[in-house]
């Protein structure tokens, strides 16, 4: 969406922030295309962008869904900078889904403490 508008200070929040049932609020955010950038890059501008605008204002909760390959900076980023309070792990049991839990464990075990 950013790349359609031109950058993502042509967005308002009401462009990419969807509000549906009992006024849950809802956003998705990606990275670029494949094999031009970093998608991590992708969480930091949204996280950053949603903050500057007021998205998290009187909200009781928030829910990141992550890749679990946690090799870039960016999908840690709600980790390493305070931003989460307390942490779930929701898998399945395939054996892709518990390396990615396990992943995602050690970069909680690296910032619980920062």
């Amino acid at each position: 969406l950013a790349a359609s508008a031109g950058s993502v200070e042509d967005l308002e929040l009401e462009d990419v922030m969807k509000v549906g049932y009992k006024d849950i609020r809802c956003v998705e955010s990606g990275g670029p295309e494949p094999g031009v950038g970093c998608a991590g890059r992708g969480v930091i501008t949204s996280i950053n962008f949603l903050e500057e605008n007021g998205a998290y204002e009187d909200i009781d909760y928030v829910s990141y869904d992550v890749l679990g390959d946690v090799v870039c900076g960016g999908f840690a980023m709600p980790i390493r900078e305070n931003k989460a309070q307390e942490i779930y792990i929701v898998m399945s049991g395939e054996m892709m889904a518990m390396y990615a839990a396990n992943n995602i464990s050690k970069g909680i075990l690296k910032y619980a403490n920062s």
